[in-house]
């Protein structure tokens, strides 16, 4: 609890090294480790952002490395097997104090004890940009690297369950598998949400995906899509962003997420699925109402090209089954122009932490700032009410 005000933030992260994952990976899947070599990149983190004090390792997988400076002219994109991250090297850390070492990858103790400090009460945990690039992968590698992260996620989270929640990891790339597991540990504490990991060009209607939308259903399961910007599935428009990382960074956030609910919505998926909702990190959330309003009045304009719906785009979000989680920059105003036209169910508390766009451990207190714009029922619904909504959270244990 953070003055009164339960907390959940749902953009957190996790990245465990390829080191941790070898140790949670099957038999299988070790036999084959070496396929990842070309993908390998090791890493040096500075302190405060989770990782450990020394070299670990991760893999990259042909990462666009959007190098041009604006004004100048463009030239040939270098992308490599295991190359640098688009913002490797680029970003300092907003947050100068200093978590938890290896809280990313194999410390829970003090993930709780960083979250206690800022009064969170709960985590969603969401890997690294590893885990959708792994869509690239043949089904076997991808399927292989998902189980072992949903073996990793189980033990971290059993530090508590209440508080520590991840998410399963579904590749479109093999459904029969996505489903067959979702049905085997999705009842488990740790799983509040399903992120469905397309491989490039399969689109988040295809009918191939309806085994899985039933299954969430069932069990009550959430949908979220967090955006990553510079490896595949790379997000749209990529050809033709002329290879500034600010700007790719900009436009690759929202216009993945706009899509994906835009087919989301237009390919009635809520409505068959009456118990799915969907959510989205990392997006910012200014772009909500334009975009539901913009929807509203194209699925009648456009004939025959959108099935009929039960509802418009937009009364989706105002009945509590579409949610963003805010970016801070976007600040008081913007939140409260959102809420003053979906209402409040539409929003929830987000901080990226670790990462450097994250100020830990001030991050919950300069959200509360805004109470005296947004009030206390909106500033409730934005900090935890709408996350537990939204969330399958299992038994809770308020703080």
């Amino acid at each position: 609890m953070r003055k009164g005000f339960r907390v959940i933030d749902v953009d957190s992260h996790v990245t465990p090294s390829f080191e941790v994952l070898h140790r949670y990976a099957g038999q299988a899947i070790k036999d084959r480790w070496d396929e990842f070599k070309p993908y390998i990149r090791e890493m040096n983190s500075p302190a405060g952002r989770g990782h450990p004090l020394g070299p670990w390792h991760t893999i990259k997988v042909h990462p666009i490395p959007y190098n041009r400076i604006a004004g100048e002219k463009p030239g040939v994109e270098k992308i490599e097997k295991g190359g640098a991250g688009a913002v490797e090297g680029r970003v300092a850390n907003i947050s100068t104090a200093v978590c938890h070492e290896r809280i990313q990858h194999d410390n829970p103790h003090g993930r709780l004890e960083d979250m206690d400090l800022e009064g969170v009460d709960v985590d969603l945990l969401i890997p690294g940009t590893w885990a959708p690039a792994s869509s690239f992968f043949e089904p076997a590698l991808t399927t292989g690297l998902y189980h072992a992260y949903h073996n990793y996620m189980r033990d971290f989270c059993s530090a508590d369950t209440n508080r520590l929640k991840g998410l399963f990891l579904a590749p479109g790339g093999d459904v029969a598998w996505a489903v067959e597991q979702l049905k085997k540990i999705g009842n488990e504490p740790w799983v509040a949400a399903v992120w469905p990991s397309l491989p490039e060009g399969m689109t988040i209607d295809d009918p191939d995906l309806e085994p899985l939308w039933q299954t969430m259903n069932d069990l009550h399961l959430p949908f979220i899509h967090h955006s990553f910007f510079y490896e595949p599935p790379y997000f749209p428009g990529y050809r033709d962003i002329w290879g500034n990382a600010a700007v790719a960074r900009t436009a690759a956030h929202p216009w993945g997420a706009q899509r994906a609910l835009a087919y989301i919505i237009g390919g009635g998926i809520l409505d068959r699925y009456p118990n799915i909702k969907v959510g989205f990190a990392e997006t910012g959330h200014g772009w909500l109402p334009w975009w539901l309003l913009r929807f509203d009045s194209q699925v009648h304009y456009v004939k025959g090209v959108i099935p009929k719906l039960d509802h418009l785009p937009s009364e989706y979000a105002k009945m509590g089954r579409i949610t963003c989680c805010i970016e801070a920059h976007e600040g008081p105003q913007m939140t409260k122009a959102v809420f003053d036209i979906l209402g409040e169910r539409c929003l929830m508390y987000s901080s990226d932490f670790p990462h450097p766009e994250c100020d830990w451990p001030n991050s919950v207190d300069n959200v509360l700032k805004w109470q005296s714009v947004l009030g206390e029922s909106a500033m409730r619904n934005l900090l935890g009410g709408n996350a537990d909504n939204y969330l399958r959270m299992g038994t809770l244990s308020v703080r």
